[in-house]
């Protein structure tokens, strides 16, 4: 693992866990919202990953990590709705946001980087 962290980014596999742990648990939403809300959360946390894919292979990092951070930011209010809703528990919600705001962190601190480089360049 600590390989792969290396080659991918920490950004990239501290979501990529993330997606790991949220399909099972969007998998116990309730039926009907395991397949509205569910699939929202997944898609946009696919969205994500898919951001940081194209971050890591491309010069112009900017643009793909600012919609990473939006998804995170969409992720945020999917997971309030759902323990208002009370499809998730309290625990959960707890390792999402912290997943979240973990991944939101590690891609600020990319684009600060990233930002430096380029203006010294």
């Amino acid at each position: 693992m600590q390989s792969q962290s290396r080659q991918n980014g920490p950004a990239m596999e501290a979501h990529f866990r993330f997606l790991l742990w949220l399909g099972p648990t969007a998998g116990n939403f309730p039926r009907d919202q395991k397949f509205i809300l569910g699939d929202r959360m997944q898609n946009t946390a696919l969205d994500v990953l898919e951001a940081l894919i194209e971050a890591t292979y491309t010069r112009e990092r900017r643009t793909h990590l600012a919609r990473a951070n939006l998804g995170l930011e969409k992720l945020r209010y999917f997971f309030r709705i759902a323990v208002e809703m009370e499809y998730l528990d309290k625990r959960r919600y707890e390792h999402a946001a912290r997943s979240i705001d973990e991944t939101g962190r590690l891609i600020g601190g990319w684009a600060k980087a990233d930002a430096a480089h380029t203006q010294a360049a």
